[in-house]
């Protein structure tokens, strides 16, 4: 099962770890995993978000708005772009979170990469697991 083209929501948590670190799993699987091994999925909410926590956030002093920019696009270039045209608010133990769910219903996913695992319990009612960068990259061996 391994061939398979996994659909995946990644999680702001993920995406500001990669950008704080060049040595965790989310570094690994935004910026050095090959991306016809699995096809993000985003949506204008979700870069929003994105920009939104890496701009205001105080450890990402060494990047300048324009660098933040720049690698957006570049996410955005890679990744499939959804619309969602159905709510299903509230399900989550978070309201917060509900948004990345329905992305991740309305574009098929088969994963929602996350360090929060427990904020998406239920996500598996609609065959969504919610499991962590390094558990994902574990599923093609890209580590151990």
């Amino acid at each position: 099962m391994k061939n398979k083209i996994y659909r995946v929501v990644i999680d702001t948590n993920v995406f500001i770890s990669a950008l704080k670190s060049r040595d965790g799993a989310s570094f690994k699987l935004l910026f050095k995993t090959d991306y016809e091994k699995y096809t993000n999925c985003i949506s204008t909410p979700l870069i929003f978000e994105y920009e939104s926590v890496a701009k205001r956030e105080n450890k990402l002093d060494y990047l300048k708005n324009d660098d933040i920019d720049i690698i957006l696009d570049k996410l955005c270039q890679v990744s499939e772009k959804c619309k969602v045209f159905f709510l299903w608010r509230p399900f989550l133990k978070d309201p917060r979170d509900d948004f990345i769910l329905e992305l991740a219903v309305e574009s098929q996913c088969d994963f929602i990469i996350t360090y929060n695992t427990k904020d998406f319990i239920g996500s598996e009612n609609f065959d969504i697991k919610a499991i962590t960068p390094k558990e994902f990259l574990k599923i093609f061996g890209e580590i151990k």
